[in-house]
């Protein structure tokens, strides 16, 4: 039976925030954004260790308790310049536990409210298949191509489109010869499609938000507090 591992990058400053500190360590619901993304991971039963890239530099990290997230998770302090680069580290240390057929498990450090669900259905879908794949939402909205003075260019059909996601989901030595080759990608599945392959899209829901700007931090916990309930308001969170 293949494993399943998770990588997760958090070497990022979050520039785009506009924090003072990177995004991955802003509070969210009594933790650091952070915790609640590794805790979601960490706590899966069908993954079996998760490794955290952070940047050399990563002054933040030795400020907060992680204990609690238990045995699972590895910290590796060798992140990069760029997601793939982090990715790649990660790679490098799972390659002491991962057999080339095992799976890796890439998930956004700023997609905190991964629910098991998530992790249950890219696990279950995804077992027979040769190649893997990645956690999506259909478009919804209308799309618009803007011109280079922020006016509608064109009205682009939706028909087919999804939103990408995380996790995302390959067998370890096939990620990572991918990787290898095609580093100017912006996702894991961007890698595999340049190899030449087709990655799965698994159907995801809009809850699994991926925070990049400030208003997110409300979404995210409210999110999380809808799914402890009662649980909430007694300082679940604490």
């Amino acid at each position: 039976m293949a494993r399943h591992y998770a990588i997760v990058p958090a070497a990022g400053s979050g520039s785009r925030f506009g924090s003072d500190i990177p995004k991955q360590y802003l509070p969210l619901a009594g933790q650091p954004l952070l915790h609640h993304t590794l805790a979601a991971l960490c706590r899966h039963s069908a993954i079996d260790r998760v490794w955290v890239v952070l940047s050399p530099e990563d002054e933040y990290w030795q400020r907060h308790d992680w204990s609690p997230l238990g045995a699972k998770l590895e910290t590796i302090f060798q992140g990069g310049a760029t997601r793939a680069d982090s990715v790649a580290a990660g790679l490098r240390a799972a390659q002491l536990a991962a057999a080339e057929d095992d799976w890796i498990l890439v998930h956004d450090a700023a997609r905190p409210c991964l629910a098991a669900a998530h992790i249950d259905a890219l696990v279950g879908e995804l077992a027979d298949d040769p190649v893997g794949g990645i956690l999506a939402v259909p478009v919804a909205d209308t799309l618009k191509r803007a011109d280079g003075h922020q006016r509608v260019a064109a009205t682009v059909p939706r028909d087919g489109l999804w939103q990408a996601q995380t996790p995302q989901m390959f067998r370890y030595g096939l990620l990572r010869d991918a990787l290898e080759q095609h580093r100017q990608v912006t996702d894991e599945a961007g890698a595999i499609e340049a190899a030449g392959l087709v990655p799965r899209l698994v159907k995801g829901d809009a809850s699994n938000l991926k925070v990049t700007y400030p208003a997110d931090l409300g979404l995210a916990e409210a999110i999380l507090r809808s799914r402890l309930g009662p649980r909430a308001a007694l300082g679940a969170f604490a």
